[in-house]
């Protein structure tokens, strides 16, 4: 393989626990688009949209995905919003196969909910709040997930490892 793979999809889906489990399979590196924004920014997600709004938050996720496509051979989680900007999608595409895993309305509002990372990591997208919100903006972000993406995966009932060998299978085959 000579090409990146990216994760795409909504909050709570499992891009970051899928991909590290890929990376370990395919014996390459990982990295979560996320994690390296609140790495140079200094401040957790949430602090950087209170403080500087989404639109900062988005530009630097933007700068962050342009970098990645310069490396050849990494797993790469990426935001749930990352697909927003046509510039990531673009860019994604060129330098990789993109992943979408799709999950319900349903099973992200439980993973959401025990999730103790969710309000440093999750700051809400619209004014009724994360565990409210989720309905209206996955339907809203549905056509360009699907847009976005290479390979689309049903997750609800997986494991992060049957996901993992699953991506596996399909990307070594060519299936993309």
């Amino acid at each position: 393989m000579r090409y990146n793979i990216y994760l795409i999809g909504y909050r709570c889906c499992g891009k970051t626990s899928v991909g590290k489990a890929l990376s370990k399979l395919l014996s390459q590196p990982f990295l979560d688009t996320d994690a390296v924004v609140v790495q140079k920014a200094g401040m957790t997600i949430s602090d950087i949209v209170a403080k500087n709004g989404w639109d900062a938050f988005r530009d630097m996720e933007k700068n962050v995905i342009d970098q990645t496509t310069l490396l050849n051979n990494h797993v790469i989680a990426t935001g749930g919003g990352s697909i927003l900007n046509p510039d990531n999608v673009r860019n994604m595409k060129k330098a990789g196969r993109v992943i979408w895993l799709r999950v319900s309305p349903e099973t992200i509002r439980d993973r959401m909910s025990a999730d103790t990372e969710t309000i440093i990591q999750r700051p809400g997208l619209t004014a009724t709040g994360n565990i409210n919100e989720i309905d209206a903006v996955l339907l809203a972000r549905l056509p360009l997930y699907e847009n976005a993406s290479h390979i689309a995966l049903d997750t609800d009932l997986l494991g992060i490892d049957a996901i993992s060998r699953k991506i596996l299978g399909l990307t070594q085959k060519g299936d993309t």
